[in-house]
Formats: C-alpha cells, sequence, structure tokens
C-alpha cells in the first residue's frame, strides 16, 4: 500500500529569483525583485486522504497546505456537473462551472484564498476583474466577513457589477479597457490595499486544481485532452497542477492535452505559440464579446504556455462571430453560458478523441447584451 503523501509545507516562491517568502506574507510580488509569485512545490494528491464528507472543494483540503487551523470558507464551491453530450456521433462531456455558487469557476479559487485571509486575522482586500473574479471576491469576502473593494472595467457586463455591489463590496469602475481596472488594483496596492488577486496569488491555483480531481473522479478516467477559455490562465495553470498531482500519485496514466481558447480580438497566448514572441508585436486589446479572457498581458503567460506545450495541447484564437453562433448553438441544447465560455464550441468540434470542456461562467452574467 502506498504510504500517505503528508501536507506540504507551504510557503510562497519567487518564480523570478527563487526566493521564498512565509505564508504570512501579504504582498504580491516578490519584495527582492518584483517577480510573480508561485508555491515552493507542487500540490500532492492522495486518494486515502479525500474526505467526501467535506463540502465540494474542501473534500480535497489535504492538497491546499494550509495549516490545520485554517478556517473553511464554502459557499459549496466545486462538485460542478460533467454533462455528456453527443456530438457528431461521438460522446464528449462539458464541465459546467457556471453553476459555482457565484456562477463562476473563479469560486474554487476564492475559497482558499479567503480561508488564508481570515487565518492572517485580514479584514480588508482588494481585487480587479473584468466581473467573474470580483463576483466571486465580493461572495466570498462576504462569507468571509472581509471588507471587499473590487476594480472593474465602466463596461464590464451590468449584471457582474450588480453582482458585485449585492454582495455589499465596493465596486469602483474604470473607465478604459480591462487593463485600467488592473493598474488601478496595483496603484492601490503599492498604497498598501491587501491585493489578494485571483492573478496574482498563487493560493487560487490549488483550488483550480479541483476541477480536475473532478474530472476524473465523475468521469472514471483521465480524458484525452481538456478544452477551455484562457484570459490569464488561471483555470488552465490549476488544471494543469491537479492533473500533475494525479499523475505522480498513479492516478491517471498522464496529464491530458490541455487546449487553450482565446478571442481573436485579444489574443496574446495564441499569437506567441503560432509565430513567437514577434507574435505580440500585433496583439492589441480589442474588443471582443468574450470578455472573460480580454487579457493583453496575462501575468503568468510563459508559466501558461509551458503547461500546454508540456501537455501536448495547443491554442485557438475564435472570432465573435463564432463565438455568438456557437453560444446559440449551446443554448439550443439546453446550455446557457457566458459569451466567453461559447469560444471552446468550435474548438471542441475539432478535437478528436475522448475530451471534456469546461463552461467556465453561466449564461445569466450577459443575458442582457442579448446573450
Amino acid at each position: 500500500m502506498r504510504p500517505a503523501v503528508p501536507p506540504f509545507n507551504m510557503t510562497f516562491k519567487c518564480t523570478n529569483c527563487g526566493r521564498t517568502q512565509p505564508l504570512s506574507f501579504t504582498g504580491y510580488r516578490c519584495p527582492t525583485c518584483t517577480g510573480i509569485l508561485g508555491l515552493n512545490e507542487p500540490p500532492a494528491f492522495d486518494s486515502a486522504r479525500v474526505d467526501a464528507s467535506a463540502p465540494g472543494v474542501w473534500r480535497y483540503r489535504h492538497t491546499f497546505g494550509l495549516p490545520a487551523e485554517a478556517p473553511t470558507i464554502t459557499l459549496g464551491e466545486g462538485n460542478t456537473p460533467l454533462i455528456p453530450l453527443e456530438l457528431d456521433g461521438r460522446a464528449v462531456h462539458l464541465k459546467h462551472e457556471g453553476l459555482n455558487p457565484t456562477g463562476a469557476f473563479k469560486d474554487r479559487g476564492m475559497a482558499v484564498v479567503f480561508s488564508w485571509l481570515r487565518h492572517l486575522g485580514i479584514g480588508e482586500a482588494i481585487e480587479d476583474s473584468s466581473g467573474n473574479a470580483g463576483a466571486s471576491f465580493a461572495g466570498y469576502a462576504a462569507r468571509a466577513g472581509v471588507k471587499a473593494r473590487v476594480f472593474v472595467p465602466a463596461t464590464a457586463a451590468g449584471a457582474k457589477r450588480k453582482q458585485i455591489e449585492a454582495y455589499g463590496a465596493e465596486l469602483v469602475a474604470i473607465d478604459g479597457p480591462r487593463s485600467k481596472a488592473a493598474e488601478a488594483a496595483l496603484a492601490a496596492a503599492d498604497a498598501g490595499a491587501v491585493y489578494a488577486s485571483h492573478v496574482f496569488n498563487p493560493l487560487g491555483l490549488l483550488g483550480n486544481a479541483t476541477c480536475a480531481y473532478e474530472i476524473v473522479a465523475q468521469l472514471g478516467r483521465a480524458p484525452e485532452a481538456v478544452i477551455l477559455p484562457v484570459g490569464h490562465g488561471t483555470l488552465l495553470l490549476g488544471l494543469s497542477l491537479g492533473f500533475q498531482a494525479l499523475e505522480k500519485a498513479g492516478v491517471i496514466p498522464a496529464t491530458p492535452q490541455l487546449i487553450g481558447v482565446q478571442a481573436m480580438a485579444c489574443a496574446p497566448l495564441w499569437a506567441v505559440a503560432k509565430y513567437g514572441r514577434q507574435g505580440l508585436d500585433w496583439v492589441t486589446e480589442g474588443e471582443t464579446i468574450a470578455e472573460g479572457i480580454r487579457v493583453v498581458r496575462p501575468m503568468r503567460g510563459d508559466a501558461v504556455l509551458a503547461a500546454i506545450t508540456s501537455s501536448g495541447g495547443g491554442l485557438y484564437a475564435i472570432d465573435d462571430d463564432r463565438i455568438r453562433s456557437s453560444h446559440a448553438e449551446l443554448a439550443r441544447r439546453g446550455l446557457l453560458v457566458e459569451l466567453t465560455s461559447a469560444a471552446i464550441w468550435p474548438v471542441l468540434a475539432e478535437t478528436p478523441g475522448d475530451v471534456v470542456a469546461i463552461l467556465t461562467g453561466h449564461g445569466l452574467k450577459t443575458v442582457e447584451r442579448g446573450a
């Protein structure tokens, strides 16, 4: 019998210089070189330590590396359905992350991040978002008793903005594209605010990894490929961590191919994958109906590209016309998803084999836009 895998002694580790910071560190970058923070080691999965009695993602708490005394902050996130679908005579599966408590996959990571915040006794924190992460942040802040301030583009979907405010968070609408909201949040963080960003804080990746654990548990095997929309790529990185942990534990033979989908109007990762670094010369933060992946500068872009490459996967860019028609096609099959989620549909049709596609957000978030 395989020995139980002990929880790792989690610390933050700079992805640039390798210096570590204790779990009590609340900065968003390495204080020495300003590099992006990662974790000192990947999660370790142990089937014997999965707690089926725990809610949602918390059945995998042993992979989070949190102290035993850290509270369980939950709204029932995780355990989303894996929906079978016949497509061109073959069976595929859709993981419906829009059925998480605030309507998006972001809830997985936020549960872990807010457990950490409460453990440290932090009473106020900020986030920036195109909408989904902000809504999730606001919802979990309300659950944890943390005062939240959320920076969003003024053009973010009205339903998402109202959702953020309904949870009691302070909404700060910023004129201009998504990147301007991020700049405003960074300025607030540099002025001393605790920036619990879903992009900069690596703890959220451990929550996102639970999506991989669930897919394998629900499917009874690892699929050949997983397709998902990619902006900053935090869900893809979480899936990569999760599948690698399962592979290392001997639960699956190999990590599935990870296939990312971007909007053609703003597709920096696809451009680099297809044309090399020079592809970035023509990438713009163009207008797109897939607002959730309108990210011109993915902060963990190199890690996302490495995860895709190591899995044998790839990247696609889909234009808005195809996204809109795909959204309608999914709705006709009973699946009302966010426009961003619909970007996976053309790629799913073109990807052979045993495939799972991720529906990242619920359609009610953008329904006021006629989609």
